[in-house]
């Protein structure tokens, strides 16, 4: 599998992330710097071999409007670990209103949490606190961070130091 590269802003915001060769010809056009590599990895080309980016840095400050994280289901489940937020069950996984949408409940990622099928049916048309049910956590926005901090958990630990989100032991 191909390492992924973390671009950073200028002012250290996590902005995207790109493959090794887009970072190579970014640092080369002297439009990013490296930050940190991959131990032991590198990237050769006939007549030479570079390190392996693991982060980079962009030299101007580039704009990019927030648009958030997408909600989604599959972001949804990725926020919630893929577990019921209920009794944390790993199975027959689905959508629930946290406050149902009969009773005003928004479809947004502060009201929605992964629920097993189970849970989502004893749960019905109330609320938890109607229904008897605890949440295990509490629903929230996640950032980009939250998602590179999952994937860098992962795959890239290189990337940890540059983002500024709590990775669970």
């Amino acid at each position: 599998m191909e390492k992924r590269v973390l671009v950073l802003n200028m002012d250290h915001s996590p902005i995207g992330v790109v493959s090794p060769q887009k970072a190579i010809v970014l640092t080369l056009l002297d439009k990013a710097n490296v930050l940190s590599t991959y131990e032991l990895l590198e990237i050769r080309t006939v007549s030479r071999s570079f390190e392996y980016p693991a982060v980079i840095c962009l030299n101007e400050y580039k704009n990019i409007p927030y648009k958030g994280v997408l909600l989604n289901r599959n972001n949804l489940f990725r926020r919630d670990n893929g577990e019921c937020q209920y009794c944390g069950s790993k199975r027959h996984l689905t959508i629930d209103h946290v406050v149902p949408r009969s009773k005003g409940g928004k479809t947004s990622w502060t009201n929605l949490v992964t629920a097993c099928n189970r849970c989502n049916v004893n749960k019905g048309d109330k609320t938890p606190e109607q229904a008897g049910m605890l949440l295990r956590t509490h629903p929230f926005r996640p950032s980009l961070s939250f998602f590179l901090a999952d994937y860098a958990e992962r795959h890239a630990g290189e990337w940890l130091p540059f983002l500024q989100v709590k990775i669970s032991p």
